[in-house]
C-alpha cells in the first residue's frame, strides 16, 4: 500500500513540475518575443513622425485588404498574382500596405468567402498561412503592412458578427433593408458585450503572438508589420450616439490597445478612424480618441462622394463647393494631429471613375482630377515637417477583372480592392488605369525625396 501511495505521490509531483514547466516556456515565449529584434528596425514615432532604422519614414501606401487572401494555398489563393501585384505596387513607390487580418463568417450576401474565423475559436489556418506568406513577400521588397484586427461594416464579417454570435440572432445587411443607423448601432453594441470582448481578445492574441509559418519569424519580432489596428473605420455608434455611448467607445479604445501594448511593445498601434466623420463630426471625440499613450499616432480617411458633398451625376456642377470641403476636412485634420502633438495618416481616400461608372473601359478624368488636388494639398506640410506622414489610396484593384453585368462579387470572383458591399470596379485603380498610376508615382517620388 505505502508503495502503490508513493506512486502516486510521485506521479502527482511528476504531472505538477510538468505543468510547470509548460506554463513556464509558454510565459518565457511571451517574454522572448517581447524582447524581439533591434528597436531600430521597426517603424516608430518620433514627435509628429515616423521613423524606421533611424531615418524619416514618409507612407506612400495603397489598401489591399485582399493581400493576405491570395497568399493562401487554398483555391482563393494565388501567390502567383500576389508577387505580381507586389512588384508593381513597388515599382510604383509604394511602400506600405493596409491589409485585413481577420474576417468573419457570415452568411449574408455582401460578406467576403471564405473567413479566418467560422465562430469562436475557430480559424481557417490556411487562411493564416496566407498572412504569412504575405508578410514574407513583404519583407523581401521592403514594405511594410498596417494590420486591422476587426471591422465596423459588414463586408467582412466584422463587429456585427460577433455580436450574432454572442446571442444568435441573424446579422443584418444593410444593402438590403438600407437601415444603416440600426446597423451601426448594432455594431456599436460590440464595444459593450463582455463575451464579444472576451472573445475578441482572445483572436487579437491568436494575431499577434503567431509565429510565421514560412520565415519562422514572430510576429512581434516581425518590422514588417508597422501597426496593429483596432479595426476598419471604428465608430462609436450612429448619428444619434449619445455621451455614454461615446465615452464607452473611448474606454474600448484604451482598454484594447493597452492590451495589444502588453502583447506587443515594439510594434506601433492605431485605431483605424475616419476622422470628424467617424465621430459623429465631434472634434473633441476625436481627440479623446487618439489621445491615450497606448494610441501612437492618428488615421482618418475621406469620402466625399460618399459623404454628399459631391454628385457622381453631376461632377461638374458639384464640384468646386465639394472640394471645398474636402480640402478644409484634409487641412483641419492635420492641424489636430499638430495640437495632440501624434503624427496622422490619410489612411482612406477615392472617387468614382467618370460618371459613377464601374466599368473598366470608362474615364478617370474627374478622379485624376481628385487624386492630384488631393497630393497638392498634402505635399506643402510634408515639406513643412507638420504632422502629415503620408497616404494610402483606396484601393488597389490590379490585375483583378468582373465580367459580372451588375458588377456585384460573387464567392470565386477576383479578390479587389472594391469590397464585396460595392460594386467591383467603383473606387478601385486597375493596372490598365495608366493615367491615375501616372499621377500616383510621381508623387511617391516626390514622397521617397524625404525619406532619407
Amino acid at each position: 500500500m505505502k508503495k502503490i501511495k508513493y506512486m502516486r505521490l510521485w506521479a502527482t509531483l511528476l504531472t505538477f513540475c510538468l505543468s510547470s514547466a509548460v506554463i513556464a516556456a509558454d510565459q518565457k515565449n511571451v517574454v522572448d518575443q517581447k524582447k524581439a529584434a533591434p528597436q531600430q528596425d521597426f517603424v516608430k514615432v518620433n514627435g509628429t513622425r515616423f521613423e524606421k532604422s533611424g531615418k524619416p519614414y514618409y507612407i506612400a501606401g495603397t489598401n489591399m485588404w485582399y493581400a493576405s487572401y491570395l497568399g493562401a494555398t487554398t483555391k482563393v489563393g494565388n501567390r502567383t498574382r500576389l508577387a505580381k501585384e507586389l512588384d508593381n505596387l513597388k515599382a510604383l513607390g509604394v511602400n506600405n500596405l493596409r491589409v485585413l487580418a481577420v474576417s468573419e463568417k457570415s452568411d449574408i450576401n455582401s460578406v467576403v468567402k471564405p473567413a479566418t474565423t467560422n465562430g469562436f475559436g475557430n480559424y481557417d489556418e490556411e487562411l493564416l498561412k496566407g498572412l504569412d506568406y504575405l508578410l514574407a513577400e513583404l519583407a523581401k521588397r521592403d514594405m511594410t503592412v498596417v494590420l486591422y484586427l476587426n471591422n465596423y461594416w459588414q463586408w467582412s464579417g466584422g463587429m456585427s458578427q460577433y455580436m450574432s454570435w454572442v446571442d444568435g440572432k441573424p446579422m443584418q445587411d444593410p444593402n438590403v433593408t438600407k437601415d444603416w443607423e440600426g446597423f451601426m448601432a448594432r455594431s456599436a453594441s460590440f464595444y459593450q458585450s463582455e463575451k464579444a470582448q472576451e472573445e475578441f481578445r482572445k483572436t487579437v492574441k491568436k494575431i499577434i503572438t503567431r509565429v510565421n509559418t514560412v520565415n519562422g519569424k514572430a510576429y512581434t519580432s516581425d518590422a514588417t508589420i508597422m501597426s496593429w489596428q483596432l479595426a476598419n473605420e471604428p465608430r462609436p455608434g450612429n448619428n444619434s450616439t449619445t455621451d455614454k455611448e461615446k465615452k464607452i467607445y473611448v474606454d474600448w479604445i484604451n482598454g484594447i490597445t493597452a492590451y495589444i501594448k502588453e502583447l506587443d511593445p515594439h510594434h506601433l498601434v492605431s485605431t483605424g478612424s475616419e476622422g470628424l466623420m467617424g465621430s459623429v463630426r465631434d472634434e473633441k471625440l476625436f481627440i479623446d480618441a487618439h489621445s491615450g499613450k497606448h494610441v501612437d499616432y492618428l488615421t482618418y480617411h475621406m469620402w466625399i462622394r460618399n459623404w454628399g458633398w459631391i454628385d457622381k451625376t453631376n461632377f461638374a456642377g458639384t464640384w468646386d463647393a465639394g472640394w471645398a470641403k474636402g480640402k478644409e476636412y484634409l487641412t483641419s485634420h492635420i492641424a489636430i494631429a499638430k495640437i495632440i502633438g501624434k503624427p496622422i495618416v490619410l489612411e482612406e481616400f477615392g472617387l468614382d471613375r467618370d460618371g459613377g461608372a464601374y466599368d473598366i473601359k470608362s474615364a478617370t478624368k474627374v478622379r485624376d482630377q481628385f487624386y492630384t488636388q488631393v497630393f497638392e494639398v498634402l505635399w506643402t506640410p510634408m515639406q513643412q515637417g507638420e504632422p502629415i506622414a503620408g497616404y494610402n489610396f483606396w484601393a488597389w484593384n490590379g490585375s483583378a477583372r468582373t465580367a459580372r453585368p451588375n458588377y456585384w462579387w460573387q464567392e470565386g470572383d477576383d479578390l479587389m480592392g472594391d469590397p464585396p458591399q460595392e460594386e467591383q470596379g467603383m473606387y478601385g485603380i486597375y493596372d490598365s488605369d495608366a493615367s491615375t498610376i501616372a499621377i500616383i508615382k510621381a508623387f511617391n517620388t516626390k514622397i521617397q525625396s524625404l525619406n532619407k
